[in-house]
């Protein structure tokens, strides 16, 4: 398990977007601006601070990607346009980062999605979070662990996340449904899989709230559960592994947890036992030894500063605040742009090591870059890290 992030600044490298309630057309801008080619979540909120709205940034695409050597495709309205109506059509409801609404604990990621779309009682997506996450060929005895610990979590106010596969993440959902549980899916909100969570898929989705990044009617391919992974830990303050295989996806979200500064408890498992090789070996690693609830709920009462039960209604944004200001444009040389990417290489480095190398304003370096990531040239990574794209 890679070292937690113990520094909570970290979480907070990227420059604040800012909450705005969007209107359709606003929204439609957004929607497009994420769909465009090479718009990933960095860039979108780069682009936003930048321009000031999500039309001024769309309007500015083709020359900001001309300047960073190539000319992208730009999402058009009616594609975008028809990607809303299915999701009004299935219920969903899109939140981007820069509404009110979008989930707390996720918006301070280094590269949250841009958007998401939510499905159920949104409320949940603010309050406190833990996710219990296993293995699907779980074992009685985790199963009955996993029964146990949503009950009591649940009840101490906590909100139970996992990701709607079979096994341990079924039985949390299942558990959590009259306290609070939010499913993270692979594919679209209205793509139900497995085929037999189609009943908990719609009790989630009238009691709980199921969450996805993916478009509705978008089939999940193997490599969207780890994508799917990063959102079921980053949406909560801690995670619960029950089991876990040496080799699983479930120590996938455990690794994701750690980058992202979130703690990670593990249950203890029999050493004979190859579902608990995983968990065993995250203990060795540094993780938090668990056998009880009250072991998780008396780690998380400092992070939450809110007595013997966590849930609150969040503080309602203050929208009477003037949005932040657009910045004044820059003028970026060729040569600039030439130094940045000579000061790149296959290995991320951080931006100020950037600046300090080339001897521009971070400013200034965050500029190029925004152009140089729309022409595919730049490839960020977590903590503020960016790196090269050979030629």
């Amino acid at each position: 398990m890679p070292e937690r992030n113990d520094s909570k600044a970290d979480l907070f490298t990227a420059a604040p977007l800012p909450v705005a309630i969007l209107d359709d057309q606003q929204r439609l801008a957004c929607l497009r601006l994420i769909r465009s080619e090479n718009v990933g979540s960095v860039t979108f909120r780069e682009l936003i601070n930048r321009f000031g709205g999500a039309r001024e940034a769309l309007e500015a695409l083709p020359e900001l990607s001309r300047r960073g050597g190539r000319t992208i495709r730009i999402c058009d309205a009616g594609t975008a346009l028809r990607e809303l109506e299915a999701a009004e059509k299935a219920g969903a409801r899109p939140i981007f980062t820069i509404e009110p609404g979008y989930p707390r604990h996720l918006a301070v990621l280094d590269q949250p999605p841009p958007l998401i779309y939510a499905k159920g009682q949104t409320a949940l997506l603010q309050g406190p979070a833990v996710a219990i996450v296993g293995p699907r060929q779980a074992s009685a005895a985790g199963r009955k662990l996993a029964r146990i610990f949503a009950t009591a979590l649940g009840q101490a106010g906590l909100v139970i996340v996992s990701g709607l596969a079979r096994g341990i993440d079924g039985v949390a959902h299942e558990t959590a449904l009259s306290t609070g549980t939010v499913a993270v899916v692979a594919g679209g909100i209205d793509v139900i899989y497995p085929p037999e969570h189609a009943n908990l898929h719609r009790q989630i989705s009238e009691h709980g709230c199921i969450i996805s990044e993916m478009p509705c009617g978008f089939i999940p391919r193997a490599t969207d559960f780890p994508r799917r992974n990063r959102i079921i830990s980053g949406m909560s303050l801690g995670v619960l592994v029950v089991e876990a295989a040496r080799r699983s996806g479930t120590l996938h979200t455990a690794r994701r947890a750690a980058e992202q500064g979130r703690e990670v408890f593990a249950i203890p498992g029999h050493p004979l036992d190859p579902r608990a090789e995983g968990t065993n070996s995250l203990l060795k690693d540094g993780a938090t030894l668990v056998t009880q609830p009250e072991d998780i709920i008396s780690a998380l009462q400092p992070l939450t500063a809110q007595g013997q039960r966590f849930f609150r209604e969040p503080p309602e944004p203050d929208l009477e605040e003037p949005a932040s200001p657009v910045e004044t444009p820059l003028e970026i040389a060729d040569t600039d742009r030439d130094r940045v990417l000579s000061a790149l290489g296959p290995h991320p480095i951080e931006l100020d090591e950037i600046a300090r190398s080339t001897g521009l304003g971070v400013r200034a370096v965050r500029a190029v870059l925004i152009e140089l990531d729309l022409a595919g040239r730049i490839e960020r990574h977590d903590s503020g890290l960016v790196s090269r794209i050979a030629d």
